[in-house]
Parts: C-alpha cells; sequence; structure tokens
C-alpha cells in the first residue's frame, strides 16, 4: 500500500458526490429561504397531501401505508403541541409554565417547533406518496377497521393531551401580543374617581 504525498487525485471528490452536494447546497438554500414563509409552506404542503389522498382514493389500495403515515401525523402533532419542558416529567426543576394570573409570562415554548413540524409532515407525506408507486406496500387489508382503529388512537391521544393542558394550564399557540392589564384597572378607578 502506497501513500500518495499530496496527489491532486487523493484530494478530489467523486463527481457523483459533487453533484449531490451542489444539490443539497441548493436544497438547504431554498428550505432556508421558506422558513418565514408559513402560510405559503402550508398551503404548498396541503396541496401535496391532497394529492395523496387523491391518488389513494383512485387507486383504491395502499391503506397501510395511508395508516402508518397517519400514525407518524399523529407523533408530529403530539409533539407540536407539547411543550419543550413536561412538567409531569421533570418536577424538580420548578413549573417553567404560569399557573397563576399573576406568574410572568413565559412564551410556549414547544418539543417540535412549527418549522421542523412542517418539514417532517411534508417530506412524510412526499415518502408515503412514493411509495404508492410500488405494488409491494399495497397489502390488502379492510380499510373500514384501520380508520375506525386511528380515529379512536387520535380520539384518545388528543384527549389525554388537552387533559395536560387543563392541568398545567398552557395553550399552545401564542395567539396575539401579550398585554399588561395593570394599567387599565388603575386608569378604570382613576376615572370613576373623577366622577
Amino acid at each position: 500500500m502506497e501513500i500518495s504525498g499530496g496527489g491532486s487525485g487523493a484530494s478530489s471528490t467523486p463527481p457523483i458526490q459533487r453533484h449531490f452536494n451542489d444539490f443539497s447546497r441548493l436544497f438547504q438554500h431554498y428550505l432556508d429561504k421558506s422558513t418565514p414563509h408559513t402560510t405559503y409552506r402550508w398551503f404548498g404542503t396541503l396541496v401535496i397531501a391532497s394529492i395523496y389522498v387523491l391518488r389513494v382514493f383512485y387507486i383504491q389500495g395502499f391503506y397501510i401505508v395511508s395508516y402508518g403515515l397517519g400514525i407518524y401525523l399523529l407523533n408530529l402533532l403530539i409533539g407540536f403541541l407539547s411543550p419543550l419542558v413536561d412538567p409531569e416529567i421533570e418536577p424538580s426543576n420548578g413549573p417553567l409554565l404560569p399557573t397563576k394570573g399573576s406568574d410572568e409570562f413565559k412564551p410556549f415554548v414547544r418539543r417540535l417547533p412549527e418549522f421542523k413540524f412542517w418539514y417532517s409532515f411534508t417530506k412524510a407525506v412526499c415518502i408515503g406518496f412514493l411509495m404508492t408507486f410500488f405494488s409491494v406496500f399495497d397489502v390488502p387489508v379492510f380499510w373500514p377497521i384501520l380508520l375506525c382503529y386511528w380515529v379512536v388512537l387520535f380520539v384518545l391521544t388528543m384527549r389525554r393531551q388537552i387533559a395536560h393542558m387543563i392541568k398545567y394550564k398552557y395553550i399552545p399557540f401564542n395567539i396575539g401580543k401579550q398585554k399588561y392589564t395593570g394599567k387599565k384597572s388603575s386608569a378604570v378607578s382613576r376615572g370613576s374617581r373623577a366622577d
């Protein structure tokens, strides 16, 4: 075995690897540019998901793929709705979520951020769509049972998640800008004193 001392052949990358790196860099560039455009990203994902649903409906098959996709998307949704630090799991750090109205406002920090949720959701739907082109994944099943089982699983999981939200008093969505309400009560009392 000979070790070359700085030959140009040893340091160059193969053309396939170079094209893959260029494509990866270009893909990451457009992915980064899409980050602030939440509405357009989700609209595109809904279009892709609609095409997937139409394909499954038209073919009348691939119900196992759809069921697996539904379970994976449910798992992503739970991660999106859950706080980063769960008070049930890590109670030693103290409550990180506000428990009273007088507590300091702390924004909700998700276990799965919105962008990663969208990206994983879209990637899963695209992979499921590609799987519909291979007959090996079209396992014959009675789809109403799978649908009923998924609906029961969804209801039970969401009921548990909503109970967790109620118990620890958090809402996984920040709607509007938080406002300080202490000044309103003093302005109302000043107005009543002036009368």
